[in-house]
């Protein structure tokens, strides 16, 4: 079964991305953990997201679209980006998730894809 990893990020995570001093460890980090999705013959996907200030939100109401710069929710922690692997079961996918670099200051949320 596929399942997503959204990896949601607290914003000192997003700023570290572009952090001189931080910057190696930040990619460094993804970048193992990305290979080790690879070889364990569960990755099927992925992607980061740019930070949430370059979000647009649209929405329909009454009729009329409205378009919102920006993130809708102003919350704590953002969606960063995405892994989308081939687990054999829930468990399998927690397993991989809670290596997710993210998993300790952010959080990591595992969803099943839908088969359409």
């Amino acid at each position: 079964m596929k399942y997503a990893i959204l990896v949601y990020e607290t914003p000192e995570e997003f700023a570290e991305r572009d952090d001189d001093a931080a910057r190696a460890t930040y990619w460094g980090a993804y970048t193992a953990y990305g290979q080790a999705l690879g070889q364990g013959g569960v990755a099927a996907g992925g992607a980061g997201l740019l930070p949430p200030q370059t979000a647009t939100t649209v929405r329909v109401r009454g009729g009329s679209r409205q378009v919102l710069d920006g993130p809708y929710a102003d919350t704590k922690e953002q969606l960063g980006g995405f892994f989308l692997i081939e687990a054999a079961d829930l468990d399998a996918a927690i397993a991989w998730a809670e290596k997710c670099p993210s998993v300790t200051r952010g959080s990591v949320e595992i969803r099943p894809v839908m088969t359409m």
